[in-house]
């Protein structure tokens, strides 16, 4: 995790008074560094998941089909509030996806027929 300074308005490691709510302060940003190889991203197709009283296990892997075994490409280990914030901005962009191109269909159900893109 990346180190943030303080805000201008915070007192002091040692001082005594109270933190103000996480809503009161102001936002910060995070610089983030996308390497050439991670930028290729991972496709996956079946996400593997576990969790214990202090982290979730994200295991990211591509079934193919007629095969019997899928393999995993990568893992995402989170505190619990990190995987609740990723449900909360997964939900988010889902939403945003659903109305600029339509509902996704759950699994069994199938679209319908429309164009995908090739003339």
């Amino acid at each position: 995790m990346g180190i943030l300074g303080r805000s201008s308005g915070e007192k002091a490691a040692g001082a005594q008074a109270p933190a103000p709510p996480a809503s009161a302060r102001p936002a910060q940003q995070v610089k983030v560094e996308l390497g050439e190889r991670e930028a290729e991203g991972i496709y996956a197709n079946l996400v593997l998941m576990a969790h214990s009283a202090s982290e979730f296990i994200f295991d990211f892997a591509r079934l193919l089909p007629g095969t019997p075994k899928a393999r995993v490409y990568a893992r995402v280990v989170m505190t619990p509030q990190s995987a609740k914030s990723l449900l909360g901005v997964l939900q988010k962009n889902l939403e945003a996806y659903e109305q600029k191109h339509g509902k996704i269909p759950g699994a069994g159900e199938f679209p319908p027929s429309r164009d995908i893109g090739f003339k």
